[in-house]
């Protein structure tokens, strides 16, 4: 078969394993009963009794028949069943049962034979329970006539040994002896017979065996005694010998025999039958006219080889002739081989090395090339057949399995014959492939990034670490765990926590992305082998960032003691840049992304706030109308989902060319809620340092300027300025744009938390009783045009 391992049976081969290649042998007599104690196994093996457990021993008979059992505590070998050698062995002599015993652990042959002996169980039989001989009368004394032989399924001395007769003044029988050792009678005439003084005589025969005590079996012999006939039939041949193939179909002709007999009338007349055959039914029937010896049941060649039997011609007048055919059954390939197989080892471990997988043995009941076997497995699987016995053998691997390439393998053992046609026998057998843990488990990725929103809930699941084993079972069996940080100073206990079962990370609280943005950590999978296997991954979590701070102004700084007011010279171009407002978010991304607005002004169109910046400009000239003081509210607003925002507050004040003085706001009461600012904005402080002393020193040198003027001109005036600790702005109001007396008024910028605006201190030389009422429309026209909303 190409393609194939072939291992022939053309010798015997001898154990292997053992290095004494005799077989040890017992003998027993048949038909014992069941337990019947033949031998201790062990004590002939040379083996301690607990080696016969721990080693794993078994018996293995040709054709899987558990005729014996053997007790591994003891080592004592018992019948299972009764043996009957004629069932058995038939007529082969000596009946030999061959059988095995195997230790497995390690694997270890005995040859064993058990030898059947025959015990006188079986009587001797006569296939007819009479015979029927014409004997003419004038027959001389020491005539032979041959009778059948009796059948005895004994052998030896316990078959047929001799024949008798019952005592009689005519006949006496003798004993004689065929080549195969076979015993048969022959009838002697010892005085001659008278036809008219008795015409007829009845006889016992008796068949004796061998036994002890003997057995025996008898028939009637019956015989005629008839007038003269001068001659008997003669055969052509004496002996025939032919071959007839043991497929054959029933009514086939064997043979055709032929007789003559040289007298005339009936006694020349010839009739043929079966005389006497081998055993007590014969698969033949002759045609007594004809002599056509034909088939009347099918022939095995295993059951036998060949059959014997004898043809007696006989004519009308009593006068027989006897011719011996000898009928050879030829073998035909109609058997298939016989496959018997023991599993020894299942499953196989996938580390080691030649294992014995199985055990089986083959047989072919026919004979000849028909009876020659071929064996062998398919080419593609990592398994060898190995001969140990004549006609057994073992499945080995051939050498360490992997059972993560393959966990099962399904061996067909194919065994033909070398007949024409050939008959084949194929037997399959499943090997598992035990695990071993030699595969470490594998992450599904060297590293992973998990992402985890700020401020989150505790206890979020914030990701899953998956691993793989190619392994199975236990060794299968992966563990999750978190490794030590390489910093000591993070505390990754109380930041995370992973599911050892599944892999699932979970935040044990909340993060906060302006404390930690990202961190890293190792995960252990462990599985269940011993020794156990690991494998790390690195894991590094982001924290995302959200939109939990507020901008944050830095300038100008809202928890001053009194508010920042910037200055803006009436000749002002339209873009003039008044300030810039800077704030700052801890956020990141979008969340700080800050843009800037004006919400309020008291000339909305006078002031205009750019959006990315904070830089505050002017949008067109300043006109003699517009009031000299202004307060903005601005926003500063982040691009967060929902966006935060805070306030800031700008004072502007409108001066001549820097010719009047800056008149600062009252002191407003310290906010105890910016104190937590004061660290945050302390380096913008230290920046501005330097700014601002030099624009201190502008302001002075502005204010002493200032100052002289105004001395001068008081030296020139008809009222006297009142003195005063703070600095002071004095408007001049009229109905007309001038008054028709002049008074002088201090004012002051109210920087509280109220309405800012301008207040109007009582006037500081005595009004008129005339003047009154139109002094105080005159300073409601002028509280409206100036006031602060």
């Amino acid at each position: 078969m190409p393609g194939q391992r072939q291992v022939f049976f053309l010798t015997i081969l001898l154990l292997f394993w053992k290095s004494d290649s005799e077989a040890i042998r017992y003998s027993m007599p048949e038909e014992k009963e069941s337990g019947y104690l033949v031998a201790n196994v062990a004590k002939d093996l040379g083996l301690r009794v607990e080696e016969l457990a721990t080693r794993g021993a078994q018996i293995h008979y040709r054709g899987n028949k558990e005729l014996l059992q053997m007790d591994a505590e003891t080592g004592n070998l018992f019948l299972k069943e009764k043996l009957d050698r004629e069932a058995l062995c038939g007529a082969t002599e000596p009946c030999v049962l061959h059988f095995q015993i195997i230790l497995e652990n390690p694997v270890q042959f005995f040859q064993t034979e058990l030898q059947l002996t025959d015990i006188n169980d079986h009587s001797p039989e006569f296939s007819d329970t009479e015979m029927l001989l014409t004997i003419p009368e004038n027959a001389q004394p020491g005539t032979v006539f041959p009778l059948k032989a009796a059948h005895d399924s004994d052998i030896g001395s316990n078959a047929v040994q001799n024949y008798t007769v019952n005592p009689n003044i005519h006949f006496h029988v003798v004993t004689l002896s065929r080549s195969d050792g076979r015993k048969y009678p022959e009838l002697v005439l010892d005085r001659a017979l008278d036809r008219e003084e008795q015409p007829e005589l009845t006889l016992t025969l008796t068949a004796l065996d061998g036994g002890s005590p003997p057995r025996s079996g008898t028939t009637e012999v019956h015989i005629e005694v008839v007038d003269i006939n001068d001659n008997a039939p003669q055969f052509i041949q004496s002996l025939y010998e032919v071959q007839v193939p043991e497929n054959s179909p029933l009514n086939a002709l064997v043979v055709m025999v032929s007789a003559t007999d040289l007298d005339a009338g009936i006694y020349g007349n010839v009739a043929y039958s079966l005389f006497q055959g081998d055993g007590l039914s014969q698969p033949f029937v002759i045609d007594k006219i004809t002599g056509e010896i034909r088939l009347t049941k099918e022939l095995d060649f295993e059951v036998s080889h060949h059959y014997t039997i004898e043809i007696a011609a006989t004519d009308g007048g009593g006068l027989s002739g006897k011719c011996t055919v000898v009928i050879q059954v030829l073998d035909v390939n109609d058997n298939a081989p016989e496959l018997a197989i023991r599993k020894l080892t299942v499953p196989v471990p996938e580390n080691s090395a030649e294992t014995v997988v199985a055990v089986f043995s083959v047989s072919d009941s026919d004979s000849g090339d028909n009876g020659r076997i071929v064996c062998s497995i398919q080419n593609n699987i990592p398994f060898l057949l190995k001969p140990t016995f004549e006609n057994y053998y073992t499945l080995v691997t051939e050498g360490p399995l992997d059972r993560e390439s393959r966990a099962e393998y399904n061996i067909t053992i194919t065994v033909w014959d070398l007949g024409t046609p050939r008959l084949t026998t194929q037997h399959t057998i499943t090997v598992q492939v035990a695990d071993i843990n030699d595969n470490a488990p594998a992450f599904t990725q060297t590293s992973y990034t998990l992402f985890v929103q700020e401020n989150n809930s505790p206890a979020l699941h914030i990701g899953t670490i998956s691993a793989t084993d190619s392994d199975s079972g236990s060794n299968a069996h992966i563990t999750y765990s978190l490794l030590p940080p390489h910093d000591s100073q993070l505390a990754l206990a109380s930041l995370v926590s992973i599911n050892s079962d599944n892999g699932q990370l979970f935040a044990l609280r909340a993060m906060d992305y302006e404390m930690l943005q990202a961190f890293e950590l190792h995960v252990d999978a462990t599985d269940g082998g011993s020794p156990a296997l690991s494998s790390q991954a690195l894991v590094r979590v982001v924290v995302l960032d959200d939109n939990d701070n507020s901008p944050f102004v830095l300038y100008p700084m809202q928890n001053a003691s009194a508010p920042c007011t910037e200055l803006l010279p009436r000749a002002a171009e339209p873009g003039y840049l008044i300030t810039k407002v800077v704030a700052v978010d801890r956020d990141s991304g979008q969340n700080a992304w800050l843009s800037f607005q004006l919400l309020k002004a008291t000339e909305p169109g006078l002031f205009s706030v750019w959006a990315h910046n904070g830089e505050v400009r002017t949008t067109r000239l300043l006109s003699e109308r517009d009031a000299p003081k202004h307060k903005l509210l601005l926003l500063v607003k982040d691009n967060g989902d929902p966006p935060r925002s805070a306030s800031v507050t700008l004072h502007v004040l409108v001066v001549d060319g820097f010719s009047q003085p800056y008149l600062p706001l009252p002191e407003v009461a310290r906010d105890s809620t910016q104190d937590d600012y004061d660290v945050l904005t302390l380096y913008l402080v230290v920046a501005l340092a330097s700014v601002s002393s030099l624009f201190l020193l502008s302001v002075l040198l502005f204010v002493g300027v200032r100052l002289c003027r105004r001395a001068r001109a008081a030296s020139l005036g008809d009222y006297s300025v009142p003195e005063g600790h703070f600095p002071s702005h004095l408007v001049d109001v009229s109905r007309a744009g001038t008054l028709s007396q002049s008074y002088q008024y201090e004012v002051c910028l109210n920087g509280g938390t109220g309405t800012n605006e301008f207040n109007f201190l009582k006037p500081l030389f005595p009004i008129l009783p005339t003047q009154a009422a139109a002094e105080e429309r005159e300073n409601a026209v002028v509280r409206n045009s100036v006031e602060f909303y």
